[in-house]
């Protein structure tokens, strides 16, 4: 029932790109206070074990974006790099940050300057995977920034380009831009969990098949949603950014409790908690879950949903509870 072979489980973004573990790290809580509150709970040193614990369990990648924290996700990975290179030489981490589109970015330059100064925080020459953040135009437009992206991995700054939050109509366009510069899109970052499967139904997941292009899946716990920390029996208000989201008020716990029941069911089936489950679940439809991690213990939970499979019937299980709940 159970396999056990999590060094096997390597994905490679799109057609050529870097080859990475099927999950990886999302890191926009770090050094995020208006969300998040870093600083308060948790700080810097708390961080740099939840790397280190990622990458003692085999998790290399490692997604930022030049906006979270205003630039210091990015440079608390910067300094937790010079600390594992230092110790860890031949032993190599992966990079995946974001360009914010801003409006007052309306030159192809402005491209190049946002990725110098991502790669200055990193205290790196060249990322694996540096995306575009939201599908805006404004005066740059989509062409240009296209191209700015693929001179760029031609220069060698960036491994494979990637994009985010775009839609099947605006991920198919800019696949075609790259494709006419000779360069693959290799990445689409969608919100994509049990409880957020839009990608399945608005042409997105079946585009990015029939493509190439990965989904990193962002939020693949739904923001702690589940984990099995959360339920109406034991509810507290929810602080932070999920006091946004109706779904960690008590009702939305209420309707959701068939779906976390089912989650440790099979989490105890195969001695696995119901985050592993939940992640192991994105990971049988072929995208590539990013949860995030504040802690060690939560870095290595989470890499716990490697190196075993759910049963046809449970994925089947879990798809249509999903549905139901929603």
């Amino acid at each position: 029932m159970t396999s056990a072979d999590n060094s096997a489980q390597m994905i490679t973004l799109g057609p050529d790109g870097p080859t990475v573990p099927a999950l990886g790290i999302g890191t926009w809580a770090w050094g995020d206070k208006l969300f998040w509150g870093y600083g308060d709970k948790y700080g810097e040193a708390e961080l740099e074990k939840a790397f280190q614990g990622a990458f003692a369990s085999g998790i290399t990648l490692f997604d930022t974006a030049e906006i979270y924290g205003f630039g210091e996700s990015e440079r608390l990975i910067g300094r937790f790099l010079q600390q594992h290179n230092q110790q860890h030489p031949d032993q190599t981490v992966q990079i995946a940050t974001k360009y914010f589109p801003l409006p007052w970015r309306f030159s192809p330059s402005a491209v190049s300057e946002a990725l110098t100064a991502s790669l200055t925080r990193l205290g790196v020459t060249s990322v694996a995977l540096y995306q575009v953040h939201w599908p805006f135009d404004f005066l740059l437009g989509q062409p240009k920034l296209m191209q700015a992206l693929a001179k760029e991995v031609k220069q060698g700054r960036i491994q494979s380009i990637g994009v985010s939050n775009y839609n099947a109509e605006q991920m198919r366009t800019a696949h075609k831009q790259l494709a006419d510069l000779g360069v693959p899109l290799a990445v689409n970052q969608m919100q994509y969990s049990l409880l957020s499967r839009g990608i399945e139904t608005n042409g997105v997941m079946a585009a990015a098949k029939e493509l190439d292009i990965t989904i990193l899946a962002y939020s693949p716990l739904a923001q702690g949603l589940l984990t099995g920390k959360y339920s109406a029996e034991t509810y507290e208000p929810p602080v932070g950014a999920r006091r946004l989201d109706p779904r960690f008020g008590k009702q939305g716990l209420e309707k959701l409790a068939p779906l976390f029941a089912q989650l440790k069911e099979i989490g105890d089936r195969h001695s696995k908690t119901p985050a592993q489950v939940a992640l192991n679940w994105v990971i049988a439809q072929g995208a590539l879950p990013i949860p995030g991690a504040k802690s060690a213990k939560q870095a290595e939970q989470n890499a716990g949903a490697l190196g075993w499979s759910l049963t046809t019937a449970e994925l089947e299980a879990l798809s249509s509870t999903s549905k139901a709940v929603q």
